[in-house]
């Protein structure tokens, strides 16, 4: 058997932490699981909404092809592990014997009374990417004047602390001295374009722009060179409600400023006109919520992640108690509402949802609710594994191969976006991303970065290291730095440009 402790820090700061280690260890000792194939992993789960049990198993399928498992691993949250309230030994000895019990690939919904849960699953296993919590995430952004109305805040005030890090006028003043410095350069060969184009990805409530914006004014007053009469701000966010409260943050600054609904992960097809026009791409928070997969080696072997969604017995009858549902009927409106909307799924069962303000009460309860089951299973090779439809998993190879058992994001989604993204930037131009980025595979051996809730949305870390590998594969160097307006928070500063 296995231990491996990545919340090393923590425990050594709780005493909780450390207590759930021998109730652990016994109900392991006294289980029927085969404890020369099964591996225990603690994490600290920092998000108090997350999509995991404070004890899960996750199956290691064999490389054959089959539905039989070749081991057991045991997860454990330390955090909620070292609540007085939570027993850990029995918790774990459930969890050890609905895996045993199991048949070929976890734990599965069963008839009443043969000791398995009966979950309520809403999807089949799939990659992490392909999971409903994506759909969710999306319709968030897609409904979010619905959800708003009913929780009553804006969807700024779920952040930690309740505003973006990265809205920081010093962080502006910063940006825009470094374009003047090019741009004075350019004009001195008399090379500067007569348009200057600066993209904004993610606009949030629109106060970045804003600030940016009265920045750039001001310093350009300053500078006396007239640029911001050349100036084009366009602003692109997936959220049309998000994107139109944003320009009216900013309609102060008129023809200078253009909103354009879009994909973060298919930039071409929205703003390819500007390849190799724009001198400065500006992302804040939008990679961390993006669908991502993850891979994991174990003893040498390299794996998948798949998950499944499920609401466990208990949720799933207070769900359709408060709601007048059956349980069989959770799943069918569950995706009925990720296809259509919470305003349409009321106007097309009236009967259980007389209002849209009841289907967003069903909305949130779900998601509120909402956990995952975890599988590993084999990866022939990465080169069959795509990543994108133009990146293979290959590019993984040397952060995989760096020594042990690890576990890491791909990060689909912000690989799809980024490498979209370089296109678009003139040679002088730089991408400045803020988020939550690890910088070394070393990273995913000592905490846990994600999934997480944020109210209605998910967060994932993105994998810095994979990102900086594919950037120098297109010529452009990423360098990381901390968030210079708050180096203790957890947002860190990318900044990508052409190699010198």
């Amino acid at each position: 058997m296995e231990i491996d402790i990545r919340a090393v820090k923590r425990l050594r700061e709780s005493a909780g932490a450390r207590g759930a280690i021998a109730p652990m260890i016994e109900a392991l000792a006294g289980s029927a699981a085969d404890l020369a194939t099964t591996r225990v992993v603690c994490d600290w789960i920092q998000y108090k909404a997350n999509f995991r049990d404070t004890v899960m198993v996750r199956p290691v399928l064999s490389a054959d092809g089959s539905a039989s498992v070749d081991g057991h691993e045991l997860a454990l949250d330390l955090r909620r592990a070292a609540r007085p309230e939570t027993d850990v030994a029995a918790a774990v000895a459930a969890a050890l014997s609905d895996a045993v019990h199991a048949d070929g690939g976890g734990p599965a919904a069963a008839a009443p009374g043969d000791g398995a849960p009966r979950r309520v699953w809403l999807e089949p296993w799939v990659p992490g990417s392909g999971s409903c919590v994506w759909r969710f995430n999306a319709l968030y952004w897609q409904a979010l004047a619905a959800w708003e109305k009913s929780t009553g805040k804006g969807f700024e005030q779920a952040l930690p602390g309740g505003e973006s890090d990265a809205r920081n006028s010093a962080a502006a003043r910063e940006t825009i001295l470094d374009l003047f410095k090019n741009w004075d350069e350019l004009a001195s060969r008399r090379a500067l374009p007569g348009e200057l184009y600066v993209i904004e990805l993610g606009v949030g409530n629109g106060g970045q722009a804003r600030t940016w914006l009265d920045e750039f004014v001001e310093l350009d007053r300053r500078h006396g060179r007239d640029y911001y009469r050349r100036l084009h701000y366009l602003m692109g966010d997936y959220s049309a409600h998000v994107l139109d409260r944003a320009t009216q943050e900013v309609a102060h600054h008129g023809e200078h400023v253009s909103g354009l609904v879009l994909e973060a992960t298919r930039l071409s097809g929205s703003v390819g006109f500007l390849a190799g026009k724009a001198f400065l791409v500006y992302i804040s928070n939008v990679y961390d919520n993006l669908p991502s997969d993850e891979v994991a080696v174990i003893r040498g072997r390299m794996y998948l992640v798949q998950a499944r969604s499920y609401l466990d017995e208990a949720a799933a009858d207070s769900v359709a108690a408060r709601f007048g549902l059956n349980r069989a009927e959770i799943a069918q409106l569950t995706e009925r509402l990720l296809r259509i909307g919470p305003e349409l799924l009321a106007e097309s069962q009236p009967d259980k949802f007389p209002d849209t303000g009841q289907a967003v009460l069903f909305w949130q309860a779900v998601w509120d609710a909402l956990r995952q089951a975890e599988r590993y299973v084999p990866l022939e090779g990465l080169d069959t594994y795509r990543i994108t439809p133009t990146v293979t998993g290959e590019i993984l190879r040397p952060l995989l191969a760096a020594g042990g058992d690890v576990r890491m994001h791909v990060s689909n989604g912000a690989l799809s976006s980024f490498a979209d993204t370089l296109p678009l930037l003139h040679p002088f131009g730089r991408l400045v991303c803020h988020d939550l980025f690890t910088t070394s595979p070393r990273d995913y051996r000592t905490g846990f970065f994600g999934p997480g809730k944020y109210d209605g949305s998910v967060v994932n870390w993105v994998n810095g290291p994979l990102l900086q590998l594919l950037a120098s594969r297109r010529g452009f160097g990423v360098r990381f730095s901390p968030f210079t307006q708050r180096p203790s928070s957890n947002v860190k500063t990318l900044a990508a440009q052409v190699r010198d």
